[in-house]
């Protein structure tokens, strides 16, 4: 757990007591390449902290495979349209090398918040940050090429290219693999 508090401390810092409390309603879990933690039509109801390992984020479109988002080490993940409100989610997640996560309840993480402001402060943040990457993410589609969004992919995730598929890569910049492979290389 020492490694998502320290993760938790970028954003907002923890006392002893709601640090326990966080521990309480968390639990290790191991997951192996390709398996999903949560499945296309499922109510997402846990908050995923990537220990070890890659995750990412995906969805059908026209009988396609899209890849929305990726997560890596020492990062959060979970399809927070259906978390806040409760719907079912269009959306899946999967792991992409075999990894070690710390998943918690997100249910008694939100009951925690009038116990602990500070808890809701992190979470509150952790939220806002993940806000701005989707806007960051969407301007990148609406204002740069599919080369600049992929250099500035590599720049982000250094260790992508050994660790996800060039066809998840390719997805998630919107263009095909044909097209990535001109990308690549130019380089």
């Amino acid at each position: 757990m020492d490694q998502l508090f320290k993760y938790f401390a970028l954003f907002n810092p923890l006392s002893q007591e709601a640090e326990n409390a966080i521990s309480r309603i968390s639990s290790m879990i191991t997951s192996k390449k390709n398996e999903h933690l949560q499945f296309i039509g499922h109510t997402c109801k846990t908050i995923y902290f990537i220990k070890k390992g890659v995750a990412r984020i995906y969805y059908y479109k026209d009988g396609i495979d899209i890849t929305e988002s990726f997560s890596f080490e020492n990062n959060i993940i979970a399809r927070v349209e259906s978390l806040f409100t409760g719907n079912p989610s269009r959306k899946a997640i999967q792991i992409l090398e075999d990894a070690e996560i710390v998943a918690i309840n997100a249910g008694e993480l939100f009951k925690l918040y009038d116990t602990f402001p500070e808890i809701e402060r992190l979470f509150r943040k952790i939220f806002e940050s993940a806000y701005v990457e989707t806007v960051s993410r969407i301007e990148g589609i609406q204002f740069h090429s599919a080369e600049e969004r992929y250099k500035a992919l590599l720049c982000d995730a250094p260790n992508l290219l050994l660790k996800v598929p060039l066809k998840y890569i390719a997805s998630y910049l919107g263009i095909t693999q044909v097209s990535l492979s001109r990308i690549r290389a130019q380089r």
